[in-house]
């Protein structure tokens, strides 16, 4: 079923945006007394019907509400180093968003090679990919922070930092069980340096692993999403 996003529903009737109506109307060809879902990126999906099928301002009655859709027992914040080649970046966007986290952190490491990130063009690929996926929450994307900076953050949770270098640690699934929050740490092609690993251990961080193999950079973001997904999901 195609998914429409309506974040400032509150009525029994709705109309769309004009780029909403469009792709409803001119695309999809929906007429008068069609049934259409819409999330508001707050946990509320809701079912409607279509009473006036205009291109431009689509009129939707609500006839259900279903309120926190989908919602997860845990939340996850990604912090992880933008990969040189951004096809990979938004490939890595639009599969986590459908596997599902909380929040991403675009991080600025010593050994970056991209410094800097369209948020707002990631915020297109999360919407169409909740979308896609029939999520009703929608994930945060924040803007580009120096890995110091990111550090430094007081949060109540479980800290993690997955690296490559050759140091006993544990795995990352061994940290999930009993725990409801999590932020791991994802870092640049080049892996985190030495410097930036201990900086995290002193800021209450703990190493761990995601396997055996050395991972690409979204690969690692997307294996880290994956594990504590499919470790919570009970």
């Amino acid at each position: 079923m195609q998914v429409f996003y309506t974040p400032d529903i509150q009525k029994i009737t709705y109309t769309l945006n004009p780029e909403e109506s469009k792709h409803a109307i001119k695309v999809l060809r929906m007429e008068a007394g069609d049934e259409i879902c819409m999330v508001d990126g707050h946990g509320g999906l809701y079912y409607g019907i279509i009473d006036e099928p205009d291109a431009k301002r689509c009129v939707i009655r609500v006839i259900e509400k279903i309120e926190q859709y989908g919602r997860r027992n845990y939340s996850l914040h990604l912090a992880i180093a933008p990969t040189k080649n951004i096809d990979r970046m938004e490939w890595f966007i639009e599969k986590a968003t459908e596997i599902g986290f909380d929040e991403i952190t675009p991080l600025l490491c010593q050994r970056s090679e991209r410094k800097s990130l369209n948020t707002e063009r990631m915020e297109k690929i999360v919407l169409a990919a909740m979308k896609q996926s029939i999520k009703a929450y929608m994930p945060v994307i924040h803007s580009m922070t120096k890995f110091s900076d990111f550090i430094e953050r007081t949060e109540e949770a479980t800290k993690l930092i997955a690296h490559c270098m050759e140091t006993p640690k544990p795995s990352l699934k061994s940290k999930v069980a009993g725990k409801q929050k999590f932020v791991v740490l994802i870092g640049p092609e080049g892996d985190f340096s030495a410097e930036e690993v201990e900086k995290a251990k002193l800021n209450g961080y703990e190493e761990v692993h995601l396997g055996k193999s050395r991972l690409r950079t979204e690969t690692a973001g997307i294996l880290a999403c994956h594990i504590i997904n499919l470790m919570k999901d009970e």
